[in-house]
């Protein structure tokens, strides 16, 4: 955040008022230093509206500071706070908008992890494989097999079978290997599951592809699922469980 100070003045030197009537003189062995500049100050909070105005600073750069972005031009949002007052913007709404989303979204990418990176660039190449469908979520799923029966809403039981793999093929839960299906909430799994189970006849088999952002996000899962992690499931739809 930045800091205004008042502006300091250095004190000529009184040897300086003097150079023209001495030019011809012969100089002197030593000269005066020049007078220090006067410390600068700090603003003064002098009434509540000072007080709120300062807190709106610090409450803007907590924000950013929090998202992790430093490099933010304070002239720039000086000038802003000025245009605004008189209806002289630079950027419309939607430009404001669009450039706040644009720039976060690729600092988080840059910043994100390797695991995320790894996903990322994983569903990136697997959505243009034939019979892989894209959901606007960024989950992808394929079809192994269609059900007939119905889908599950959010309140639902289900029962499923599942094989669970990251990309790189490493299997981290599966019920399939135990042989023993399980019963489950829609609205008690991760996102991308709560997503698929809607969308899925009983009866389908279907394979999930589910970005780390629909999965564990940056949290680490047991000692198999790291932070950013992209999951891979086969899952089978056998039944909605009544109660």
């Amino acid at each position: 955040m930045k800091k205004y100070v008042l502006l300091a003045f250095a004190v000529l030197p009184a040897t300086a008022l003097l150079a023209q009537s001495t030019a011809k003189k012969k100089p002197v062995a030593a000269t005066k230093k020049p007078a220090a500049a006067p410390a600068a100050s700090a603003p003064v909070l002098k009434n509540a509206a000072d007080s709120f105005s300062y807190a709106i600073g610090l409450s803007i750069a907590s924000f950013y500071k929090a998202q992790g972005i430093s490099n933010i031009n304070n002239t720039l949002v000086l000038k802003a706070l000025s245009d605004s007052k008189v209806d002289k913007a630079l950027l419309n709404e939607q430009q404001v908008n669009n450039c706040i989303v644009s720039y976060m979204q690729k600092a988080n990418s840059e910043k994100a992890s390797p695991n995320k990176k790894a996903g990322q660039e994983f569903l990136a190449e697997n959505k243009k494989k034939p019979g892989v469908v894209s959901l606007p979520s960024g989950l992808q799923y394929q079809v192994v097999k269609e059900g007939t029966g119905p889908k599950p809403g959010i309140e639902d039981q289900v029962k499923v079978h599942y094989h669970g793999t990251l990309i790189d093929g490493t299997v981290f839960d599966s019920s399939v290997e135990r042989g023993q299906p399980i019963t489950l909430g829609l609205k008690n799994v991760i996102p991308g599951w709560t997503e698929a189970l809607q969308l899925m006849p009983v009866g389908s088999k279907w394979k999930l592809f589910i970005p780390s952002d629909l999965a564990y996000g940056d949290n680490p899962a047991g000692p198999s699922i790291k932070a950013g992690s992209t999951l891979i499931f086969d899952v089978e739809l056998i039944e909605i469980v009544k109660e």
